[in-house]
């Protein structure tokens, strides 16, 4: 290069499973033939209903130019009937929805809306790479909270109450919880925002999971009190098995969407018109739709569990969302050589929870975004390599 990249870059390095799904095309290249059951990209369709509402407005003319940067009203009606059908959470189709071409792009935008250099922003460990390294580009200081599985999970509020929150201007959740699967609660939601209130912080939920393999979906709009110190991110990526089209909002009181718009609109020129049909159609999927998503979600988990189990790895059975959570048996003496190990060795990649965060380190993670009879042969891979490799497997794991 001519010039030198700019002095943030310093601060991040590329996204671990950019890396990785380079590593293993190149191993795929080789002729390996690896089955990745660490990605939560579903491999699932969208409903019919959803690809002929892209199709059908695809065809028509004078529909391929640029789009306003709100959406057009009949997708934020879309979305508010939603809200209010799934979550219970009335909320004003003009005022307090945003459609964003993707929830992972919000946010950088509330980001950028909100974060001055110097500001600090608490973000959950473990917790979703994203929130962190948005942060340090925006030169803000990460202080990282811990979430421990004695308390399922949740924060602990001594320790929060403990810490220098002077600065904090955003707090980052992420009800249902990725990568632990831990569900959200009206009492973990209403301390939340209690909390918010008492230290002037703006609480910011990512809410992508909560209609996957989850009976009762909450939002943290529902609690009273919420539209004033919370906002919340959500997506068709994985409730609607649209992670390709980028389709997500945010959601809350007026003020703050019209200032992460004036972010927004510096940055796209409006969501393709096909799209945001398509997305009308997606909102209103039956219960149906969703019931038979769920019902091979569950059959998937049943066989993810069957792969943990063969590695002596601990799980909850009350995970909710697209992934299996697990500890690993305290013989591994380093879970990225026991992921390394079997991408190499067994040829499956699952995910390594220390990618997380420290809290994630005796973890790993298996997607359900792969079909039974995919997780059928990776079980089968690796219970051939255990086989190989008992007593003694490879130094890692032993026992």
């Amino acid at each position: 290069m001519i010039i030198s990249t700019a002095n943030r870059l310093d601060t991040v390095e590329e996204y671990y499973f950019s890396k990785k799904l380079r590593e293993i095309r190149q191993l795929k290249a080789e002729g390996k033939p690896i089955i990745n059951i660490g990605i939560g990209s579903p491999d699932l369709p969208p409903s019919k209903k959803t690809i002929a509402g892209l199709v059908n407005t695809s065809h028509k003319e004078n529909v391929h130019g640029y789009q306003g940067y709100t959406g057009i009203p009949e997708l934020r009606k879309a979305m508010s009937s939603w809200y209010e059908r799934v979550y219970g959470v009335d909320l004003d189709a003009d005022s307090e929805i945003l459609p964003l071409m993707g929830s992972k792009e919000g946010i950088m935008h509330i980001s950028m809306a909100f974060l001055n250099a110097g500001d600090s922003v608490l973000v959950p460990n473990p917790g979703y790479l994203t929130y962190s390294s948005v942060g340090k580009l925006m030169h803000a200081n990460i202080i990282s909270y811990d979430l421990q599985e004695k308390n399922n999970w949740e924060p602990d509020w001594e320790a929060l109450e403990r810490m220098d929150l002077t600065r904090v201007k955003i707090m980052w959740t992420n009800y249902p919880n990725m990568p632990t699967g831990a569900d959200a609660s009206d009492s973990l939601f209403g301390r939340l925002v209690s909390f918010a209130h008492k230290h002037k912080i703006l609480i910011v939920n990512d809410n992508p999971y909560s209609l996957v393999l989850n009976n009762a979906p909450k939002s943290i709009l529902q609690i009273e009190g919420a539209k004033e110190v919370a906002i919340e991110l959500n997506s068709l990526s994985k409730s609607h098995n649209m992670a390709g089209w980028r389709v997500g909002m945010v959601l809350g009181a007026s003020d703050y969407l019209q200032a992460i718009l004036k972010v927004k609109s510096n940055m796209d020129s409006g969501m393709f018109l096909g799209l945001q049909k398509a997305a009308i159609e997606a909102l209103g999927n039956s219960q149906k739709w969703h019931s038979l998503q769920n019902k091979e979600y569950a059959l998937r988990k049943k066989k993810a569990c069957e792969i943990l189990d063969l590695l002596d790895c601990k799980y909850s059975s009350h995970q909710v969302g697209m992934f299996v959570w697990a500890k690993v048996p305290n013989q591994v003496q380093s879970v990225e050589k026991l992921i390394d190990e079997l991408l190499y060795e067994a040829n499956v990649f699952m995910t390594p929870g220390f990618i997380f965060g420290t809290a994630g380190a005796r973890y790993v993670r298996i997607s359900l975004c792969s079909s039974l009879e995919v997780l059928e042969e990776a079980k089968d891979r690796i219970q051939i390599f255990n086989n190989k490799t008992i007593p003694q497997f490879s130094n890692s794991f032993s026992r």
